[in-house]
């Protein structure tokens, strides 16, 4: 009997096994994790849900051709996450199993364990904004001096973060960032009272040559610094957020009529920014958010930074998602093209991390992986596209409602 049969009669048995197995459904609470930056609490009251259309996998373009084994390391990652879960635990236990080289083996694997369900939102449509982020490279120094006039910081001791969920149970996984002001708390600083006061005096962690690259660094959530003076790399990870909303400074152009929309790329900003260097701390400025950053080690360049997850993010298999409409986790099928192109990018991902700036149901960001050609690819994603996510066939829906 050749291996590849082998595996899929195997599967099969598996699939027999777990049905007749007593599976405990997930609660909505156990199944998200808090966003990287906290969202007004508002906007958490009034969101509807997304809706959620069982299909057949014959109904996902493009899904017998993507090669499954190049996911599979994804999906194993946030195995070691979810193994821990009720729903998940058989299903993680199973991929044990499973030959890592045989992409059919795989993919027989996701149609017999998981349903696959297309994302609509609320108001019925079918398709949203799929962009693209990476792990930059920056060149810096321990002490400032010369070029390298920039920092970058630490959480700030005064950073007050309260936990709504202690105040009101139904807004778990809603935080609140202020600071302390006699027995009040009050809203943190925005980006430009921070840089134009040293309230962050001594949280320095390094200084870079470049205020526009650190500004993107903060967009990207994390990224590694070349460090000239001590002659090593570093990880720069997402730690926290001063609590003001992330506001888009490529929409800050194109509402005030600088860029046209299909110019407020990264380049096109980057470009725009080279063009007009006095109105430059008005442009960052439009971001009233700042990031708070913890320095890591490298051990292994090849391996990425943790998204929200807590998994270390794959390059083209991870995607950050809303965790409002999304839960983390989960294999999402997504339909989009390539940036600034109409080829297509049919593929199975991995929800494995957060953004302030992804808000919605059909909403991703699409992660390529670290260094130049990464950077030229996200900073040009920009796409419409569908998203299906994978669920388990023995658990609830996560966050939303079937449809029609």
């Amino acid at each position: 009997m050749s291996k590849r049969i082998h595996s899929v009669l195997l599967l099969s048995s598996f699939v027999l096994l777990l049905v007749a197995c007593q599976s405990t459904v997930l609660k909505k609470s156990e199944l998200t994790e808090p966003p990287k930056q906290n969202l007004p609490v508002q906007s958490a009251l009034s969101n509807s849900k997304a809706r959620f259309k069982l299909l057949n996998y014959s109904s996902l373009p493009g899904w017998n051709e993507d090669d499954f084994t190049e996911a599979w390391p994804a999906f194993k990652a946030s195995c070691n996450v979810l193994r821990n879960r009720h729903d998940w635990q058989e299903l993680c236990a199973i991929a044990e199993g499973v030959n890592v080289a045989d992409s059919i083996a795989i993919h027989h694997f996701f149609e017999a364990f998981f349903n696959p369900y297309q994302v609509i939102d609320s108001e019925g449509i079918e398709s949203g904004l799929i962009t693209g982020y990476y792990e930059p490279l920056l060149k810096g120094s321990r002490q400032r001096g010369g070029v390298y006039q920039t920092p970058l910081y630490k959480v700030p001791s005064d950073l007050l973060i309260v936990d709504m969920a202690s105040l009101y149970p139904q807004l778990k996984g809603m935080r609140l960032r202020g600071r302390l002001v006699g027995n009040k708390v009050v809203p943190y600083a925005n980006r430009a009272e921070l840089l134009q006061s040293d309230a962050l005096a001594g949280q320095e962690i390094c200084w870079v040559d470049d205020p526009v690259d650190a500004f993107f660094l903060q967009i990207q959530g994390s990224g590694r610094v070349w460090l000239t003076d001590s002659k090593e790399t570093i990880r720069l990870a997402y730690a926290d957020q001063n609590g003001q909303p992330y506001r888009s400074v490529g929409r800050y152009l194109v509402d005030k009529g600088e860029l046209k929309l299909e110019q407020a790329s990264a380049q096109g900003i980057k470009n725009w920014i080279a063009n007009n260097a006095t109105r430059e701390n008005e442009l960052l400025n439009a971001n009233p958010s700042y990031v708070f950053f913890k320095e890591e080690r490298i051990t292994d360049p090849n391996i990425g930074p943790k998204g929200a997850l807590g998994v270390a993010l794959s390059e083209k298999r991870s995607i950050a998602i809303d965790p409002k409409f999304l839960p983390l986790g989960a294999p999402v099928f997504i339909e989009t093209t390539q940036p600034d192109s109409t080829l297509p990018l049919k593929r199975l991902m991995m929800a494995q991390d957060t953004g302030g700036a992804i808000q919605g149901a059909i909403r991703a960001d699409f992660f390529w992986g670290f260094g130049t050609r990464a950077g030229e690819m996200a900073g040009r994603m920009k796409q419409r596209g569908k998203l299906w996510i994978l669920w388990p066939k023995l658990a609830s829906l996560p966050l939303g409602e079937l449809t029609n």
